[in-house]
């Protein structure tokens, strides 16, 4: 029997509605599992997981990290910094060489538009986007949404203000794509020069006072 095409998280725009709701849901039964004096949960036994960092990280990189092991994941890391790449090995060739090792996630951060796009091209692992360049950055806007419901018992309807460099900023732009899925009302608010070309089509209200 043929398996399934491996799915990515790639952008915002890689899910519904549907998704979220089932994300975030997911999430809260896992969090319970940090009361417990035992943390760890058999969800990814067996299942290996790895990190791709081209960017300095630590919060990142460790939320990833701690994530994976408390679900039970092998894991391992690698930077760019004392890598291969330091010797100019090409993005396509290191996950190919990775991909070489049967990983089943392959969590990337690169400084690059589009970088997660070339592993996905040669890797059969599920590939996870931890930012890439001023483009995007799903994972954090589903913790955003996570956070926003956890405190307001909602999203639907919420006004959210996204205050500062939206032009530069890719979680400001996963996050509103990411709130325009689950129904809430937005507002960038910038200065004109910080704002990206084009920003009407994100659908959202501006304010530059």
């Amino acid at each position: 029997m043929p398996q399934p095409e491996p799915r990515h998280l790639l952008s915002v725009r890689d899910l519904g509605s549907d998704d979220v709701e089932r994300i975030l849901e997911t999430a809260r039964g896992m969090a319970s599992a940090l009361d417990r004096e035992v943390k760890k949960l058999p969800t990814l036994r067996g299942r290996t997981v790895v990190h791709l960092f081209y960017e300095s990280s630590t919060r990142t990189l460790a939320s990833f990290e701690l994530a994976a092991k408390r679900l039970s994941a092998e894991t391992m890391s690698v930077r760019s910094s004392g890598s291969s790449v330091d010797k100019g090995e090409s993005l396509k060739d290191t996950a190919l060489t990775l991909s070489a090792y049967d990983p089943d996630v392959i969590v990337i951060r690169h400084p690059s538009i589009g970088a997660p796009d070339v592993v996905v091209r040669v890797t059969d692992a599920h590939v996870v986007n931890a930012g890439d360049g001023k483009h995007q950055h799903p994972t954090q806007a589903l913790l955003d949404l996570y956070t926003i419901r956890d405190a307001l018992g909602r999203l639907a309807n919420v006004h959210v203000a996204i205050v500062g460099d939206i032009l530069h900023s890719r979680v400001a732009r996963s996050l509103v794509q990411a709130l325009e899925l689950v129904g809430a009302q937005v507002t960038l608010v910038a200065p004109p020069t910080l704002l990206p070309r084009g920003v009407e089509a994100l659908g959202c209200e501006t304010s530059t006072d």
